[in-house]
């Protein structure tokens, strides 16, 4: 009777054990889930930002041929590029995005000077090209902040907690622009 009883709480706990082990499997396939949905929106970002420095160049020189005397403001425009193409963490990435988009203002607002440039087909096409990206990187900005919410909402509520800091999962920052940069650069005359 006692070894039973002792074969029957044995098997209870393998069964406890068991459950409690699949359900940190599940528990970490979760968060590994969460996480590469952040790494795939982030290169999504990424291959829309590339775009848009590639772009950049060939805006800069179709409006130098109208503008040669505004140096300043295409220096603007390469240095904030750069610093794009530079920029290694999602801070540093929002804050380069914010000058560029604030230089990019600057060169579009010299094509208010230049009627012959808003009539350049070239211009026109880079134009739509640019606005066109613009929607696609504020779409990939919301998806990608969407999947940090879902991943850094899992990784601080219980259960998912106690496997997040055991894995030492941290919560993951957003992309965030400060004010006018947070919508596309206005391209439209």
């Amino acid at each position: 009777m006692i070894s039973r009883m002792l074969v029957a709480l044995v098997i209870a706990a393998v069964v406890v054990v068991a459950l409690l082990a699949l359900y940190l499997v599940v528990l970490y396939n979760r968060l590994v889930n969460l996480r590469n949905r952040i790494e795939n929106a982030w290169a999504q970002i990424d291959v829309q930002l590339r775009r848009r420095y590639d772009l950049i160049p060939n805006l800069v020189e179709t409006v130098k041929g109208y503008a040669e005397h505004e140096r300043e403001t295409f220096e603007r425009v390469v240095a904030a590029r750069q610093r794009g193409i530079a920029a290694d963490t999602v801070p540093k990435q929002a804050e380069a995005e914010n000058l560029i988009t604030g230089a990019l203002r600057q060169l579009f607002a010299l094509s208010e000077a230049y009627p012959q440039l808003r009539a350049n087909e070239n211009f026109l096409q880079l134009q739509d090209e640019l606005a066109a990206t613009e929607s696609r990187i504020a779409y990939s900005r919301q998806f990608y902040n969407d999947a940090v919410v879902r991943y850094n909402t899992r990784i601080e509520t219980i259960p998912d907690v106690v496997v997040a800091k055991a894995l030492g999962l941290r919560p993951r920052e957003y992309f965030e622009v400060e004010g006018e940069a947070a919508g596309p650069v206005g391209v439209d005359f």
